[in-house]
C-alpha cells in the first residue's frame, strides 16, 4: 500500500479477507450443516462456544469504557444488551443454553468451563485481551467478522434442522436474533472504520485487526477438529459419552 485507499477501497479489502478467512470456510463447519457431525462432537462444539459467546460482552464492556462520547457508548451497549439481555434468561447467553441444554450438557458444567480446550480459552482471551490492549480503531475493526454472520448463521440452522432429530427449533433460539443484530451492529463498525481510519497505517492495523480475528474464529474450529474429530482430547477436556 503506497497510498490510502478510498472509504469504498478499504471496504472492498475487508471483505475480501472474510470472503477467504471467515470460519464459514472451515471443513469442521462444512461436516456440521452437511449433517456429519456426532451428537458428541456437537455438544463439544456448543460447550466450547459457550466461552467465546460468555466473553462477548465481557470485551464489548472493555471497549465500551474506552468510547469518549455519550452517542458512541449508547450505541456499543446495545451489543452487550443483546447478548447479557435486560433481565434473567433472556440475551444470547441466555438463548445459547436452550442450545447446550437441548443437546443434554448439564448447565452448571457448561458454565463451570471445566470441560473447555486449552486452545478455545487461548483463543477467546487473545480476543479479550486484543480488544483491551489495541487501538480503538484496531478493537472496532476486530469486530467487522459481523459482517459475514448473514452467511454463516442461516447455514448452520437450516443444516442442523435438516440433519439433525435432536436439534429443533428452540435449540436453534440464538441463531435467528443474531440474523437482524449482527448487520445493525456491522454497519455501525463498518461506518465507523471507513470514517477513522484514513492514513496507510491505521488502514493496515484495521486490516490486520480483521484478519487477527477471523484467525481466533478458524483457530477454534481447529482445535475441536483435532480432538473431537481426530481423536486427541487432551487431559481435563470435555469427553463425549460414547454409549
Amino acid at each position: 500500500m503506497t497510498n490510502p485507499l478510498t472509504p469504498d477501497a478499504l471496504e472492498a479489502e475487508l471483505r475480501k479477507i472474510g470472503a477467504e478467512r471467515y470460519h464459514n470456510r472451515h471443513p469442521l463447519h462444512k461436516a456440521m450443516y452437511a449433517g456429519n457431525l456426532t451428537k458428541g462432537q456437537l455438544q463439544a462444539w456448543a460447550l466450547n462456544r459457550y466461552y467465546y459467546q460468555a466473553m462477548i460482552p465481557v470485551k464489548d464492556a472493555l471497549l465500551l469504557a474506552r468510547l469518549p462520547t455519550p452517542e458512541l457508548r449508547r450505541e456499543w451497549r446495545r451489543r452487550i444488551e443483546d447478548h447479557d439481555g435486560h433481565e434473567p434468561n433472556t440475551g444470547g447467553i441466555a438463548r445459547w443454553f436452550k442450545l447446550t441444554d437441548g443437546l443434554g450438557l448439564d448447565r452448571d458444567y457448561v458454565m463451570s468451563l471445566k470441560g473447555l480446550l486449552p486452545a478455545t480459552r487461548f483463543a477467546v482471551e487473545a480476543y479479550v485481551h486484543f480488544v483491551r490492549d489495541r487501538s480503538l480503531l484496531a478493537a472496532i475493526a476486530s469486530s467487522l467478522t459481523e459482517l459475514f454472520s448473514p452467511t454463516i448463521i442461516p447455514e448452520r440452522m437450516e443444516g442442523m434442522l435438516k440433519n439433525y432429530d435432536f436439534i429443533s427449533e428452540d435449540t436453534m433460539a440464538y441463531f435467528k436474533p443474531r440474523l437482524t443484530q449482527a448487520p445493525r451492529d456491522s454497519e455501525f463498525a463498518l461506518s465507523y472504520v471507513k470514517e477513522h481510519a484514513t492514513t496507510i497505517e491505521q488502514q493496515q492495523e484495521v486490516l490486520q485487526a480483521l484478519e487477527f480475528k477471523c484467525s481466533v474464529l478458524w483457530t477454534l474450529l481447529d482445535a475441536l477438529d483435532y480432538a473431537y474429530v481426530e481423536g486427541n482430547i487432551p487431559p481435563g477436556a470435555f469427553v463425549p459419552d460414547r454409549s
